[in-house]
């Protein structure tokens, strides 16, 4: 029987979107149980079974960053994020790396820039097979790094919302017509464009979910009280599954203007109960959104407002139905299936 180590260093926090990404995989991984295939779950010892006790466990420990752990003893080790500190020591050890984006190309300039794409280069330069979660992902792989024939496989996410019917009303929403968003509330999002949309309704509100102390966060804040819309603005932290189930069923539309990301999971999740999603039209956002969602072409306050008003107009029970549709193609037991099939492959 064939070992395989899954590489989970982001469930040092769980509620980070690559945190998520491993929960999702490992799950499936545990309900699959292949049975060709021994399966050792490579995690901070924070997260001790966290996919229950059948699952084989090995624990990362602050040593590992400085005397790696022997791979010898495995055939495929699966790298979940590009990033990882934690790296096959034995050259017989297959490494599957997997690439979520590049969105430091934007982020960093210069030499930082270049020290960030070296380092990644090293890792893919040591894979046998890359993954990326979107084909826009892989289009910027092909550009950025050498990968000298190494094949490359995109393996999309899947859609997470669970269904909590009875989801109770959270107690921060006093008020009836609101948009929702939610992730990790950087600059990249892109979210302080949205607040022309409230300037324009005084009735509607906008709820953010994440973490509300980054620095953006206040920043946000501090232009929602310029522009006189901070009664408006709504930024709860981070919230369980029954409140955001509760904020995607009940909002008036999902909202991510976002100027880089790798796949957009959100956008799947509001979709998959048929709501309308308003996402600006860059990087792998028209991707994952496709023809049922609406797109802003810039973020101009007037065109921000014609295309979000149009749209809300233009939505009706047909395309809902339609958005659902769509989103059935993400799935993470499929997703889950083809990493299982590539560490039968290599």
């Amino acid at each position: 029987m064939k070992r395989v180590l899954v590489e989970m260093e982001k469930l040092k926090n769980p509620n980070s979107g690559l945190g998520q990404f491993c929960i999702n995989v490992g799950e499936q991984f545990q309900q699959l149980k292949p049975a060709d295939l021994e399966l050792d779950f490579y995690l901070p010892s924070v997260q001790k079974n966290i996919f229950g006790e059948e699952i084989n466990y090995v624990k990362h420990t602050p040593f590992h960053k400085v005397i790696p752990m022997n791979s010898v003893d495995y055939d495929v080790w699966h790298c979940l994020q590009q990033d990882s500190h934690y790296l096959p020591t034995s050259k017989k050890t297959k490494l599957i790396l997997t690439i979520h984006d590049l969105n430091f190309l934007e982020k960093y300039k210069g030499s930082k820039q270049k020290r960030k794409l070296k380092s990644l280069q090293k890792r893919v330069d040591r894979a046998s097979a890359i993954t990326v979660i979107s084909k826009f992902t892989e289009m910027i792989v092909r550009e950025n790094l050498e990968l000298k024939e190494k094949p490359i496989y995109v393996i999309t996410n899947g859609n997470s919302l669970r269904i909590i019917e009875d989801a109770a009303i959270p107690k921060f929403i006093v008020f009836n017509d609101f948009i929702f968003s939610i992730g990790i509330i950087s600059p990249k999002k892109n979210f302080h464009s949205l607040l022309p949309l409230l300037q324009n309704n005084k009735q509607l509100h906008l709820v953010i979910a994440g973490n509300n102390n980054a620095d953006y966060a206040h920043q946000l804040i501090k232009s929602a009280k310029q522009m006189n819309v901070a009664e408006q603005l709504h930024l709860p932290g981070i919230i369980n599954d029954d409140e955001k189930y509760w904020l995607y069923k009940n909002c008036k539309a999902f909202v991510l203007p976002s100027l880089t990301e790798g796949f957009g999971l959100p956008v799947v999740e509001a979709m998959s109960i048929g709501k309308p999603v308003f996402l600006s039209n860059l990087t792998s956002l028209p991707e994952v959104g496709g023809p049922e969602a609406f797109f802003w072409k810039n973020f101009e306050p007037q065109t921000m407002v014609e295309t979000f008003e149009k749209g809300l107009k233009d939505f009706d029970q047909v395309k809902s139905k339609r958005s659902i549709e769509w989103t059935k193609q993400f799935s993470w037991e499929n997703s889950a299936k083809e990493y299982l099939n590539l560490y039968r492959t290599i």
